[in-house]
């Protein structure tokens, strides 16, 4: 009796496909899980619902709305993960390697959620970087923004990680304003299938915010162009048929590729076999040939050893590797699960054989493991295989075995290992074990021109590192040269790698309608009601208070230096004061005009202003000498409204003058300020 066919969900429908499919093999047991194809789907139609029903929808809410939206659904889908547990058993992971890749898929949801709260707007344009004055006068500005492309974002992804591959490319896109089509690689595309039906049954997204392609890719890729983009995870081969395709070549169709990497971990020459740093070494090559079976994009393919050690590090993984159980992978006792399919251990035993020209196998046989719980013909297992490289060895900065097998290489100099390392043209991630300050200096100045990401590793972090293998939200994932070119993820810059920036040149008040943020130049509004007296709903952005003057005198300096016992000589010198070029004379404390400040523009009885958090981008431009005074501009430069609370953030552009209207400190006040103001529903 046949499994069941996976269904495609496009253009608002769960679509079957128009034949019995080709089947998908559990790869422990051998026995059919389901069938997979995508034959009579509508592609252009796909494209077609992404862009005119998913892309407006998307577009049409804040960064903030589509942040709390990710925080829904990641709550949703980590209610009840049995399911998805039980069928990523079948894909050969183990409940260690399911947690990596279904809780790290929910936890990646939950990162981006978080900082698209903390970190955007409350708006769909994000400002990049300050003002530029292009005009003499200042009524001429630049400013750079980024803007949502009204694309669609595809991914085409690896076997391995069906559920984590899939979210950590939706969560930026999804928070840049674009809808996504994912293409799940086939062997696995029955538990990214399971996700994805969890998640259109929710309703938490728009429709057409994500839609599902399961089987083959046919000629997706035709009907995509200019403002499109695909994220690839797989070989580098595939990723080079992808970037020959006209819609790349000719069409405008940006390409993000993350490809084959030889990634590398480095064993400093300071470490000894009794430094706490070896065994951290030794635990992390093993761990990253076992996790989901080594089946990572990320795992250690080449440990560079110095060479008097080369013998004792071998020793120590072999012995490790020893005690690694291999076999069901739903068994609590099973350490490493099966490869991902037949055909994939076959890749893995060439890989080995074409290492062995140039090294040799210290541990394992790739060609007989013991089992537990399975039948090791029917399920796709495999020995973990540790190999050692011969002097001069090439094979092993060429060849990358896609499964638990790495290579001792040995080095002689700091110098030789980042040329090691380098002959891998380009990895994704690389780590150094080392507790030498200077060596850690030089490795990772030489190392990073190679990798995406570089783990220094020692027995002060080690408590709390994610270790080598694990992509971060927050960090960019992705390498240079051979490992792809792309990135991924890396918190906001995994958004705006999705979006449009742009220059734009306007006038002050231009600029401020634009950006809904207030810009230097733009008109202010002085009202009779101070906008501290002003709800969040009341406040607009330029409302101004401008303030009285405020003489400081030398009793106030010589208080604040007593009171503070900042007793700096420019407020308490008049001799060493006056020999300083930038004073000329006793000054007022910084601190002090910044106070005094406040002094000037708070109103004090109790409103819709619940709190001061914080000063951003304070800088004192010009002294304060005694006997001058000082007046301020405080105006609402942003508002920010706080979803999940009755109050919301503003941010007050402050600018202190002295008598010559010239600026003598500028910052960024942060409030926060009630929704409503106190009894204003009682008053009606």
């Amino acid at each position: 009796m046949a499994s069941a066919l996976l269904e495609s969900y496009a253009a608002g429908r769960w679509f079957r496909a128009q034949d019995e499919g080709r089947p998908l093999l559990d790869a422990a047991t051998g026995e059919e899980v389901a069938r997979i194809s995508s034959r009579g789907l509508d592609l252009g139609a796909m494209t077609d619902h992404a862009r005119s029903v998913g892309g407006p929808a998307v577009r049409a809410l804040t960064f903030h709305q589509r942040a709390g939206l990710l925080k829904q659904l990641a709550l949703h889908l980590s209610a009840d993960k049995d399911e998805f547990y039980a069928l990523s058993y079948r894909t050969g992971a183990t409940l260690r390697d399911s947690q990596v890749d279904i809780d790290g898929g929910f936890g990646t949801l939950f990162s981006y959620a978080s900082k698209g709260r903390r970190e955007l707007p409350d708006d769909t344009v994000v400002i990049d970087g300050g003002l530029e004055q292009l005009g003499k006068g200042g009524r001429f500005l630049g400013r750079h923004v980024h803007t949502s492309r009204p694309g669609v974002a595809v991914q085409i992804n690896a076997f391995n990680f069906p559920v984590w591959g899939m979210l950590e490319k939706f969560a930026p896109a999804f928070l840049a304003g674009l809808p996504t089509i994912v293409k799940p690689a086939s062997q696995t595309a029955y538990l990214t299938e399971a996700v994805v039906r969890r998640i259109i049954a929710s309703g938490i997204l728009p429709e057409g915010a994500l839609q599902l392609l399961s089987g083959d890719v046919g000629d997706l890729l035709a009907h995509l162009g200019t403002q499109d983009s695909v994220a690839f995870t797989g070989s580098a081969h595939t990723a080079d048929l992808l970037r020959a395709h006209p819609s790349v070549l000719h069409g405008g169709l940006a390409l993000n590729v993350e490809a084959d990497s030889l990634n590398c971990s480095v064993l400093g020459p300071d470490v000894t076999a009794d430094d706490p740093e070896f065994d951290l070494f030794v635990k992390g090559v093993v761990t990253e040939m076992t996790v989901k079976a080594g089946q990572k994009c990320t795992a250690i393919r080449r440990a560079l050893v110095p060479a008097a050690m080369a013998g004792t590090v071998a020793e120590a993984i072999s012995a490790r590797l020893a005690k690694t159980t291999v076999g069901n992978p739903a068994d609590p006792a099973v350490r490493m699960g099966a490869l991902a399919s037949l055909g994939q251990r076959e890749e893995v035993r060439k890989a080995i054989e074409a290492l062995r020209t140039s090294a040799d196998i210290v541990h394992g046989d790739p060609q007989r493991v013991a089992v537990v719980g399975a039948d090791a013909e029917r399920g796709a297992f495999l020995s973990p295989v540790l190999l050692r490289a011969h002097e001069g060895a090439a094979a092993v900065h060429d060849v990358e075995p896609f499964g638990p097998v790495s290579t001792l290489v040995s080095y002689s100099t700091v110098d030789e290992a980042i040329a090691l390392a380098a002959r891998g043209r380009g990895s994704l991630v690389g780590s150094l074990v080392t507790n030498d300050p200077a060596v850690a200096r030089d490795l990772t100045i030489g190392l990073a021109p190679w990798h995406g990401r570089i783990l220094v590793l020692n027995r002060d972090d080690a408590a709390e590192s994610t270790g080598h293998g694990s992509p971060l939200p927050v960090l960019v994932h992705g390498g240079p040269g051979r490992a792809g070119g792309g990135e991924e993820l890396g918190g906001i810059r995994g958004v705006l790698h999705h979006m449009q920036r742009t220059a734009i040149q306007a006038s002050p008040d231009m600029l401020t309608a634009i950006t809904r943020q207030w810009t230097a130049g733009s008109a202010r509004r002085v009202e009779e009601v101070h906008p501290f007296r002003k709800s969040l709903a009341e406040l607009a952005v330029g409302d101004t208070v401008e303030t009285g003057w405020r003489e400081i005198t030398l009793a106030d300096i010589g208080h604040f230096a007593e009171f503070t016992g900042d007793t700096f000589y420019a407020h308490t010198d008049p001799e060493a004061a006056a020999a300083n070029p930038l004073f000329g004379g006793i000054v007022a404390h910084g601190y002090l005009v910044v106070s005094l400040a406040a002094g000037l523009f708070v109103e004090p009885n109790p409103g819709p202003v619940l709190a001061n958090f914080g000063v951003d981008n304070l800088r004192f431009l010009t002294p304060v000498k005694a006997g001058d005074a000082i007046r301020v501009l405080l105006t609402v430069k942003q508002i920010t409204p706080r979803s999940s609370a009755d109050y919301g953030e503003v941010r007050w552009d402050a600018t202190v003058l002295n008598r010559e209207e010239q600026p003598v400190a500028a910052y960024d006040v942060l409030t926060l300020v009630a929704k409503t103001r106190p009894g204003a529903a009682d008053n009606g």
